[in-house]
C-alpha cells in the first residue's frame, strides 16, 4: 500500500470546532490514514491517504463541505 500526503488550505477563520469535525469526517473516510491541522498554521490541513482507495479530488470535495473555498496545495 502506498500512502500519499496532500495539503489543503482552508480559511483561517474556520472555527476550531469545525476544524475538529472536518478532521473527524475525513479520518473516517475509507482510504484516509490520517487528517490533521497544523498547530502552528491552523489553516493547513494535511491528509494522508491510499490513492488506490480514494483520490485527492474526493478529499478536497469533502473539505469543501466545511469551507467552500478550500484549495489543495499538494505536498
Amino acid at each position: 500500500m502506498d500512502i500519499v500526503d496532500i495539503l489543503i488550505h482552508v480559511h483561517p477563520d474556520l472555527q476550531a470546532e469545525q476544524r475538529v469535525k472536518l478532521e473527524e469526517a475525513l479520518s473516517s473516510s475509507e482510504g484516509v490514514v490520517s487528517a490533521h491541522f497544523s498547530p502552528e498554521q491552523p489553516h493547513e490541513l494535511t491528509v494522508a491517504y491510499d490513492p488506490e482507495v480514494i483520490n485527492s479530488k474526493t478529499i478536497l470535495e469533502q473539505a469543501r463541505q466545511w469551507d467552500k473555498e478550500a484549495v489543495m496545495a499538494g505536498l
